[in-house]
């Protein structure tokens, strides 16, 4: 059974007023009504957000944790169990292929990853096997997942949770943000609870204080948070986007991407840098994902995310060439676009 025939079973889509999201979000609430109120609840640490769309793998056996190491861009031989991390799957040329959110319950990997891919990750994990004393399994159909905006990690005796790391630097990282830069903060996690208790809750009204995936992007879009595939292409090395901050441990062995990884960092600068553009909010509309940022009538980079945010109002992230001026006034879709540096020149 595929991500989206999963998704499209939620009953949170049944509710009154329910909008369904488009694109890599499909079949999952966009917003129930009021999306600046469901911003507001998940900024003041309340509600939800249904993210039943997600890919679940559990990884088992004693070698699967120095195997994810050998094979990933994070450091995580002897994770301690109850400790969220994030990985990166890096082509052999350190593009950016899979982000892996990553929690150890001391039995298995919990990994949770982007909705349509995990057909993808789990058929590159079982061809990596070997003869290692690992056992990889999909376990979308079995478990959901619900976020909310809590930083917190998950305790034994209760629903095991990833605590999103960013944007505190993890040890062995780097930071691509210009020196004295105030990173803003954000509180997130996301909660693997039995699809069928999910159902329950959901049908129950127990989730009625839910909010949809566009009051959770305009939050992300506000706090610097990249995406895979929304932030993301082909192209996307992880210092673009200060991916280095949480997601890559420098002073780690040999894996896939590494040399490209380690060669940026030591030798120069990436060739693109992570923006957030403040838009003019007086046409009321939003620039789509993919619409051209321009520098003086010159194509300079592209739209990633767009939102509306509750008290910024019009914002977005966007990849721009590095040599771009950090003072350049710049316009995304033909709308007046103030940046604000995240990765610096």
């Amino acid at each position: 059974m595929t991500d989206v025939m999963l998704s499209s079973l939620s009953p949170l889509l049944e509710r009154p007023g329910a909008v369904p999201a488009e694109g890599l979000d499909a079949g999952v609430v966009w917003h129930y009504g009021d999306p600046v109120r469901e911003q507001r609840r998940l900024a003041d640490g309340q509600g939800q957000t249904d993210l039943s769309h997600r890919g679940v793998l559990r990884v088992a056996g004693p070698d699967r944790l120095s195997w994810l190491h050998s094979m990933t861009t994070q450091h995580l031989s002897g994770l301690a169990p109850y400790t969220s991390t994030e990985t990166l799957i890096l082509s052999p040329h350190g593009h950016v292929e899979h982000a892996l959110h990553l929690v150890d319950d001391g039995e298995a990997s919990w990994i949770t990853v982007e909705p349509g891919t995990v057909s993808a990750v789990l058929d590159w994990l079982n061809r990596m096997r070997f003869m290692l004393r690992v056992e990889v399994a999909e376990v979308t159909a079995d478990w959901a997942v619900l976020g909310e905006p809590v930083a917190r990690e998950s305790e034994p005796g209760e629903p095991l949770a990833w605590k999103d790391p960013w944007p505190q630097p993890v040890a062995g990282g780097a930071l691509y943000t210009p020196e004295g830069a105030e990173h803003p903060g954000w509180a997130w996690r996301e909660v693997l609870i039995e699809r069928a208790e999910f159902n329950r809750r959901a049908r129950s009204g127990e989730l009625d204080n839910s909010a949809g995936t566009w009051a959770v992007d305009a939050l992300r879009v506000a706090a610097w948070r990249p995406r895979l595939g929304f932030e993301t292409d082909h192209r996307t090395i992880p210092h673009e986007l200060d991916w280095l901050r949480t997601a890559v441990h420098l002073q780690k062995g040999c894996y896939r991407g590494q040399e490209t990884v380690a060669r940026v960092h030591n030798l120069g600068r990436p060739p693109r840098r992570l923006v957030m553009l403040h838009l003019d909010g007086s046409e009321h509309v939003l620039p789509p994902a993919g619409a051209s940022v321009k520098f003086a009538e010159r194509e300079v980079g592209r739209v990633t995310t767009a939102a509306r945010h509750h008290e910024l109002g019009p914002i977005a992230l966007a990849v721009i060439k590095r040599s771009t001026p950090v003072d350049a006034p710049l316009t995304a879709d033909g709308l007046a676009a103030a940046q604000e540096v995240i990765v610096g020149e």
